[in-house]
């Protein structure tokens, strides 16, 4: 998709279900509320108690924010529309319904008249409302008390309010939702030298092979796909901008056009991650975490996708080949490798952070393979959850790679089990997406795993 697209007016919904499928429900209203909101935020999803009316099912609660071209009004009537659509019909004030959307606010703007009251009159009384907004924008000022939303959500009691499911995250044209399934993310290497031999720039209908392998993941159940022009095997050559952009600019303009999305490109240079997603990506794989290209921090914040920071300990230096088992990276393994990943990823969060990019756009990946010892890359695996206590979405790319290699005595065409093994123990420790090249496999390891270890509700795993 193009850049976010930043309209006039900042406004804030909350969204609201207590009959039939709530989660359904809620996920429905947000997609149909893109219509006419570009959202940036939802907070994750609660469950509270009723208010007024309590002799009724709990409720599921969110608040989203973005900006809309719409005045109040007609925003409001979208809003009711929406409703109506999703079967709300006239009942009791305070009474059970399948969706409930309120306008909190539109701008810092004070209106009452017979339809609307902003911002919304009770909000700074409602937990279920002040919590979830104050997750995503704690910084918001109610406009006739003068103060945030973090400090209202403060003083309300939150006994009644307690998190059900983690917040989605706007991707492309809808939203990617945490903890209820593994998302599995497809590898499109458009280079001639990918080290797991899947290196797709090759012979004269290259763009139509990429397609064609995209049509299968998708078919396969892939949810993402990754769209690479520059190998990153250890020990490889790095390829200009403009040879990166040849790759992958065509191929992404063809996923895009054809639906095949989210699309994420796996580039490191903001020349290229802008170009990609001017031409259809919704994501930026950065296996440098914004520390090769001074300008990737400023052209992520300015595009609003979503990106994927990338712990990497890659040294020219330090990598050794086995003529059957491929390149690795050698060396004795100092300190704690979870801990460093840790700190380092946190530093890099920041340095996101400080250039403007929100916190719900943000993915971690620990960088297997990628400048680590064999034992260190398995310790990593082990100890995912750490990573994740970090409070962001984790992804993990064990596929073919060398450390899996290196413990079985495996060449990369001869890794799928060991691939398989590295998935399910990442979808354990509390992994979020898996980047791999044997999708239908790994699409049938993270369903059999989620299946034993994602047992919600609530989905906070």
């Amino acid at each position: 998709m193009p850049p976010l697209r930043r309209r006039k007016h900042r406004v804030g919904i909350a969204l609201g279900s207590n009959l039939g499928d709530r989660e359904a429900a809620l996920r429905e209203a947000l997609q149909r509320l893109l219509e006419w909101v570009e959202i940036e935020a939802v907070s994750s999803f609660y469950e509270t108690e009723p208010v007024g009316y309590v002799d009724q099912p709990l409720f599921l609660n969110a608040v989203c924010i973005g900006t809309t071209d719409l005045p109040p009004h007609q925003l409001l009537a979208a809003c009711k529309a929406i409703e109506a659509a999703l079967g709300r019909g006239p009942g009791p004030r305070w009474g059970p319904r399948p969706i409930d959307l309120d306008l909190l606010f539109y701008e810092d703007l004070c209106l009452e008249d017979e339809a609307l009251v902003l911002p919304h009159p009770r909000m700074a009384e409602r937990a279920f409302v002040l919590i979830p907004l104050a997750e995503i924008a704690p910084e918001w000022i109610h406009p006739r008390l003068g103060r945030t939303a973090a400090a209202l959500a403060t003083e309300q009691p939150s006994a009644g309010v307690r998190r059900w499911a983690r917040a989605p995250m706007r991707v492309g044209g809808g939203f990617l939702y945490w903890g209820r399934e593994t998302l599995v993310m497809g590898i499109l290497n458009i280079t001639p030298d990918s080290f797991s031999g899947d290196g797709l720039l090759k012979g004269p209908n290259w763009i139509e092979a990429a397609l064609e392998q995209a049509r299968r993941f998708k078919a396969a159940g892939a949810h993402l796909l990754d769209v690479g022009g520059e190998s990153t095997r250890p020990g490889s050559e790095p390829v200009s901008a403009e040879e990166e952009m040849r790759r992958v600019l065509p191929v992404i303009e063809r996923l895009a056009a054809e639906g095949l999305g989210p699309i994420s490109v796996d580039t490191y240079k903001a020349c290229v991650a802008r170009a990609a997603v001017m031409a259809g990506a919704d994501l930026i794989n950065d296996v440098w975490a914004m520390e090769a290209d001074p300008e990737m921090a400023d052209t992520a914040a300015e595009l609003g996708v979503p990106i994927i920071l990338m712990d990497n300990r890659s040294r020219r230096e330090a990598v050794v080949r086995d003529p059957h088992l491929g390149a690795r990276y050698e060396g004795e393994a100092h300190g704690d490798i979870v801990a460093a990943v840790r700190a380092h990823l946190m530093e890099r969060v920041e340095a996101a952070r400080a250039a403007g990019i929100p916190p719900y756009r943000i993915i971690l990946d620990p960088g297997l393979g990628f400048g680590k010892t064999v034992a260190q890359n398995l310790e990593l695996v082990n100890r995912l959850g750490e990573l994740r206590e970090l409070g962001f979405p984790i992804l993990v790319g064990p596929s073919r790679k060398s450390f899996i290699g290196y413990t079985l005595n495996l060449p990369p065409e001869e890794r799928l089990e060991g691939t398989a093994a590295v998935v399910a123990v990442s979808i354990v420790r509390g992994a979020d997406i898996v980047r791999v090249h044997d999708v239908e496999a790994m699409v049938r390891v993270a369903r059999m795993t989620d299946a034993i270890v994602r047992r919600g509700p609530p989905w906070l795993g």
